[in-house]
């Protein structure tokens, strides 16, 4: 962020010198006023589903740098230069494509890295959504800043009525205890206050609480089994297989739980990906086949 500081979630440095913030039009997950930027702008992003909602806003255009993993939409973004991973963008890559704008996700960027993009990029966005509604305020961050006000409004509308039909359609299911399972050898899980538990419990499906207090925890699925009504085995960052599937179904009591495969992108896509989340979730939800 050039002169100004970068604060993290778990840092106690200030926001943006609130003397450059007069003219902000929008303030970020971590405090920081950004100005509205021109036409002229240079976007890298390095979180996944915000560069497809960058497509979705209309600013593909200024779009200079993403990861190898933001693959959607897939025929736009063949032509943006890739910058690396979530977790190791190259730095140099980076100041090659001079950007005005770095956009970062707490959970899925490091931050000694993007502090390290901040002494040269001028302006860095940090982004933190905790829950499928919090969709709404990222839709008006990126569009505020940006100048597609009514691209994001837009898209807001259409996300309630997804989340709303959703929540709908699945008010009158059981609840059911789930473990989601994201990593294998060591299996790994999730906390109920990241974004992915949120929104399964928007639609009747309780993530269990796991101790260690990570927000990614291992686990012991041979334990769990016993006290869950469902294993959801993701799509990403591990690709579960139907193989995987008859592993898990082996270890479990006779009878309980059911195991499945499910679409990571629906569960922890947070931007535009997640009005077909929430479609996809409610339609997964309410076939009490799977």
């Amino acid at each position: 962020m050039g002169q100004s500081r970068l604060r993290t979630a778990e840092s106690d440095e200030a926001p943006l010198d609130k003397s450059t913030s007069s003219h902000a039009v929008a303030t970020d997950a971590v405090g920081t006023a950004h100005r509205s930027a021109g036409a002229d702008a240079r976007i890298v992003c390095v979180v996944p589903s915000i560069t497809e909602l960058l497509f979705d806003l209309g600013l593909g255009a200024r779009v200079v740098g993403r990861t190898g993993f933001c693959f959607h939409p897939k025929a736009a973004v063949k032509s943006v230069p890739k910058v690396g991973g979530t977790k190791d963008f190259d730095l140099e890559k980076i100041r090659a494509l001079e950007p005005t704008h770095l956009i970062v996700n707490i959970d899925e960027n490091p931050r000694e890295r993007v502090e390290s993009a901040a002494q040269f990029v001028p302006n860095v966005v940090v982004t933190h959504p905790l829950g499928p509604m919090d969709n709404v305020e990222l839709f008006r961050l990126i569009g505020a800043i940006f100048g597609h006000r009514q691209e994001a409004e837009d898209l807001v509308g259409r996300f309630e009525t997804a989340y709303a039909d959703a929540v709908e359609a699945t008010r009158g299911l059981p609840r059911e205890r789930v473990l989601y399972v994201i990593w294998k050898n060591p299996w790994m899980t999730i906390a109920r206050d990241t974004y992915i538990a949120r929104t399964l419990a928007a639609v009747g499906w309780e993530q269990i609480e796991v101790e260690g207090g990570a927000r990614y925890p291992e686990v012991d699925v041979v334990a769990t089994l016993a006290s869950v009504d469902r294993v959801l085995l993701s799509s990403e960052p591990y690709a579960f297989r139907p193989k995987d599937v008859a592993e898990v179904q082996a270890m479990r009591p006779a009878g309980a739980p059911k195991v499945s495969l499910i679409d990571a992108e629906m569960t922890s896509w947070y931007g535009s990906r997640a009005i077909a989340g929430m479609r996809y979730l409610s339609r997964l939800r309410s076939n009490q086949e799977l």
